[in-house]
């Protein structure tokens, strides 16, 4: 059995081990999808009062479940799975240990079933269990000790997966010296570089704090700290659902062009701005918060607007590489060339449409960047229209997209149906166009989110154009479209899966890039120097605001209230400690 480019097997074949361990990442991912994409409906519904199939009391319980399931279930487990195969793929080996490869993924397996549990045990009342926290539980919102304990371990299992990776790569480097890295192994090592810079803050709040405080051990928590130490990760987190899907516009959506990847000196780059620029920005989210001083989120919105250098490298490399692409395959013109892509194939046309729809979420994510016009869309339905393109579409959709073409590498047999999958993809992209923008006009109207009751009798909310009523029927047709896109993606999936074996396999092949890594310098390799710059930008971006946090909010574990700080504030507490300590360290010498 050969493939187009004279491989004789294709990865399920050569890699049996690493297939089995992809798919059972993917069939967890796709499991939270479905329920997650089901509460999404119910919320969509409800929310908008067009349909009310629960208690109010409910909803809650259903938005952190959407939550969850959606932005860190699917998403991460998609994201593992993804990356095991693009390691073994690039380095064209398999993984040291497949006991250990399976070890990571029952850890994460258990976590979040546990944490699953505290989530839908909100529909049991009698039960005493509940994690009615949503996505981003931090305090004073306080959950079942399961949840807080399943999260732990799903995140352990997520840095022991990376250190598989890391395994593999320095197996590879033994057989390889003086070799550049793979690119597609540099976009693994480097995101999971920085999901360990960004994951210590969680980790802290969750061990520390936060399971401590469900199990009684200790009476309260510092709620800004826990916020603090949240949005530490929270926004980091963003990039580490991003990359994978940078990774397949890089990688894998030049290949289905036509063509080749534009440069791969560009694509290093734009990974390690990712790992130095995504980790100390996380006050953004908190310029409404009183006990963090002004300047403290001044300098925070001005290193998030540098993220926007590495997302306008890779719009400005993808678009290249696709008309690249379309000129391989007959494309002419200014524009014209944009008629000769394959429109046709779900995995491409997903791939593009989910690009489209990430650079409106890119515009909408410089207003909330903005520390004054902020203040205009904070805590609105604008929030969640902006995080519906970016993780809701040009994440979900692109690893959708991406499964058309790796779930048949994965099992051999041939893809379901490819007019069912254009449906899906174009019905995803439609219902999220109706909902993210009545999303984004409403909460201009002021409209509030994480709430299940939005109509608030006796007040109304005015638009410039059309009607609220307007705004709640497009949510609602919105919501229905994506959920139905949901179920025609579960059912070509599971149909392609069971299938049979395929006389003609998908070939895993990436052509090489237009320019390569040997044109561009070395040092982009060494990551050890891109880690430690990486942790001197966050020491700095967070030893005074935190210093400030504990200071004015009572101390670790809370009992005063956040008031509004100044940087010399936080400056002055800092030098405070460091003398005490220095002191009496020279007591302790003397």
């Amino acid at each position: 059995m050969a493939t187009a480019s004279g491989q004789k097997r294709t990865f399920v074949d050569r890699y049996p081990d690493e297939a089995g361990i992809v798919k059972a990442n993917f069939l967890v991912a796709f499991v939270a999808l479905g329920i997650g994409a089901f509460f999404g409906l119910v919320q969509a519904l409800h929310r908008t009062d067009i349909l009310r199939i629960i208690d109010s009391a409910d909803y809650y319980t259903m938005l952190t479940g959407h939550g969850v399931l959606l932005a860190i279930v699917f998403t991460i487990f998609f994201l593992c799975g993804f990356f095991h195969w693009a390691t073994a793929r690039s380095l064209k080996q398999p993984a040291v240990s497949t006991l250990y490869s399976w070890a990571w993924f029952g850890l994460m397996t258990t976590g979040t079933v546990l944490a699953t549990i505290a989530i839908l045990g909100g529909f049991v009342p009698n039960l005493g269990i509940s994690a009615d926290v949503l996505f981003t539980f931090y305090a004073p919102l306080q959950a079942h000790p399961i949840f807080y304990i399943g999260l732990a371990m799903f995140i352990v299992g997520t840095w022991l997966a990376g250190a598989d990776w890391f395994l593999s790569y320095r197996e590879w480097r033994r057989d390889n010296k003086g070799e550049r890295i793979p690119l597609q192994t540099f976009m693994v090592l480097t995101t999971m570089i920085m999901w360990y810079v960004s994951t210590i803050g969680i980790a802290v709040s969750v061990v520390f704090f936060l399971i401590p405080w469900s199990l009684g051990l200790i009476p309260s928590v510092n709620p800004l700290l826990t916020r603090t130490l949240f949005w530490y990760f929270g926004h980091p987190i963003v990039y580490f659902w991003l990359m994978p899907a940078y990774m397949m516009w890089y990688t894998i959506l030049p290949k289905l062009s036509g063509g080749r990847l534009f440069s791969d000196p560009l694509a290093r780059v734009v990974f390690l701005l990712f790992l130095l620029l995504s980790t100390p920005v996380g006050i953004h989210h908190q310029y409404l918060d009183p006990g963090i001083a002004e300047g403290f989120k001044f300098i925070a919105m001005t290193n998030t607007m540098f993220l926007l250098l590495p997302s306008l490298l890779t719009a400005f490399t993808a678009v290249a590489s696709m008309e690249h692409g379309a000129r391989q395959r007959g494309g002419e013109g200014y524009l014209r060339w944009l008629g000769a892509l394959p429109w046709r194939d779900p995995a491409f046309t997903g791939m593009a449409l989910a690009g489209i729809l990430f650079a409106a979420g890119g515009f909408s994510g410089m207003i909330n960047a903005g520390m004054n016009i902020n203040y205009l869309i904070h805590n609105t339905l604008w929030v969640p229209g902006h995080f519906h393109l970016t993780v809701g579409t040009a994440v979900a959709l692109t690893m959708m997209a991406g499964s058309y073409w790796l779930v048949p590498q994965l099992t051999g047999t041939k893809l379901y149906s490819r007019p069912i999958g254009l449906l899906q993809v174009i019905m995803w992209f439609i219902g999220m166009v109706f909902m993210s923008n009545a999303m984004h006009r409403a909460g201009l109207a002021g409209i509030p989110r994480r709430t299940a009751e939005p109509q608030y009798q006796n007040f109304d909310f005015v638009t410039p154009i059309g009607s609220i009523f307007e705004l709640r029927v497009q949510i609602a047709l919105g919501g229905t479209l994506l959920f139905l896109s949901v179920v025609l993606f579960l059912f070509n999936m599971l149909l392609t899966s069971l299938g049979e074996e395929s006389d003609r396999p998908v070939d895993e092949y990436l052509p090489e890039p237009l320019s390569g890594p040997e044109g561009s310098p070395r040092v982009l390799d060494n990551l050890g120097l891109w880690t430690g710059i990486a942790v001197v930008l966050v020491i700095l971006a967070y030893t005074l605001p935190v210093a400030s946090i504990i200071q004015n909010g009572g101390g670790l574990f809370g009992g005063g209230l956040p008031v509004p700080v100044t940087i010399s504030a936080g400056l002055d507490f800092v030098t405070t400690m460091v003398t005490g300590t220095v002191s009496s360290l020279l007591e302790v010498v003397a």
